[in-house]
């Protein structure tokens, strides 16, 4: 009859040689019998009753009450296979089921975070969308204006929402600097946020070109067309001229 030592027993059980000592100590698994140097042996008898240990503890029984099945004159191998297929496979269809339901909600939540053309227009009528982004595409090029769409809708609602809530509160700080010079070192610290602001706008944020000429035609964009400084639905001339000299100083100083 084949015998296996400790350490062959815990190789195929996949357990530690600690654990099979702990199990001896506490009358869970017993070796078949000990040689004279004291080394234990196990046989097929034994792996059986180590297989229900270990099924039993899979299913969360205690040590002790595994012992006391185990032990238990009543106890048939078979009923008890049975009893662990059943347990394991409700166990599977729970787990199959919380996987599901991971997998369901991770969507959900992707979905909510995704961005589609509409939300880059928000705000806007599908025919004053459709008229802004011609406007774009002829100033400054079909191949830009789709990179910068196709940077933004990547970057998700949460993200991209924080930028827009940057812009305003952007334009809100130069607004409240109307009354220094466009020149003034407080007002090209915040054009500095603008234009890093619009480079994330426009999906260049990491380029080495610095966009000089593309950022001061926006400051002059902003003369010519009022939808691009219309604030709370007002255009607002002054700080359109304000905004254009600050962003061309900018340009000139910084830029070039």
């Amino acid at each position: 009859m084949v015998k296996y030592t400790v350490k062959q027993l815990a190789k195929i059980a996949g357990v530690s040689v600690r654990t099979l000592h702990l199990y001896d100590r506490l009358g869970l698994l017993k070796p078949s019998l000990r040689t004279e140097a004291k080394y234990r042996l196990y046989g097929e008898k034994e792996l059986l009753r180590l297989q229900q240990v270990l099924l039993y503890k899979e299913l969360d029984f205690p040590l002790e009450e595994i012992r006391r099945i185990l032990d238990d004159p009543k106890f048939d191998l078979f009923e008890a296979f049975a009893t662990h297929k059943a347990a394991l496979q409700t166990r599977k269809n729970r787990l199959e089921t919380l996987l599901q339901t991971i997998d369901k909600t991770m969507l959900d939540l992707k979905n909510k975070n995704m961005l589609n053309h509409e939300d880059l227009y928000e705000g806007l009528s599908k025919e004053t969308a459709g008229t802004y982004r011609k406007a774009a595409i002829d100033a400054y090029g079909e191949e830009t204006i789709n990179n910068a769409e196709h940077h933004l809708l990547k970057m998700g609602k949460r993200n991209f929402e924080q930028l827009k809530a940057e812009q305003q509160e952007i334009a809100a700080a130069i607004m409240s600097k109307m009354h220094l010079s466009p020149e003034s070192v407080s007002v090209q610290a915040l054009i500095l946020r603008h234009y890093e602001n619009i480079r994330q706008f426009w999906g260049t944020a990491h380029s080495e070109d610095p966009q000089a000429e593309a950022y001061k035609g926006l400051g002059e964009l902003y003369l010519t067309d009022e939808r691009y400084t219309t604030i709370d639905g007002k255009s607002n001339l002054a700080y359109a001229q304000f905004l254009s000299k600050a962003m061309t100083y900018f340009v000139e100083n910084q830029l070039q």
